[in-house]
């Protein structure tokens, strides 16, 4: 797959913007790993294969566990998630399937369970942000890297 274009080099401004944000959300204190599955989990529903890949190299980086990692699509179903991943990870789900699914009362209030007020609105801010990444990321095709060497 060829990308469209680079919307780095073509609105370099903008994308300075996004990460200034991205810097921000990231700096705000919720835990490294919950943020990676957020970001993996929205990725995965997305199809954006540039972030996906991304976001497991990342967390494996930080030393998230791969076999977490291939659950995060199946995190209902998993004992591997903690109850404060698993109401990021329906939030995540929620906000990012909008639509039709908008999200319920008691939806927000099993997040508010376990997320404070402030760390409701930067998990929101950080779902709203993989979303932005990964529709830019999806519109101008960006690719994915290559395999590891001891991946092959």
């Amino acid at each position: 797959m060829e990308p469209r274009l680079n919307y780095w080099t073509k609105s370099p401004n903008l994308m300075e913007s996004f990460l200034t944000l991205n810097n921000a959300i990231e700096a705000s204190g919720l835990e490294k790993n919950l943020m990676h599955l957020v970001k993996l989990r929205a990725s995965q529903i997305n199809g954006c294969a540039f972030c996906i890949d991304m976001h497991t190299r990342e967390a494996r980086r930080d030393g998230e566990a791969e076999q977490r990692l291939y659950l995060t699509s199946a995190w209902h179903e998993s004992f591997l998630f903690t109850p404060r991943e698993k109401a990021a990870l329906a939030w995540t789900e929620a906000l990012t399937k909008l639509g039709d699914h908008i999200p319920n009362d008691a939806l927000f209030d099993a997040t508010r369970a376990e997320f404070s007020e402030e760390e409701t609105v930067v998990l929101t801010a950080l779902i709203t942000m993989i979303n932005s990444w990964n529709r830019l990321s999806i519109a101008f095709r960006a690719v994915h890297a290559e395999p590891d060497a001891k991946a092959a």
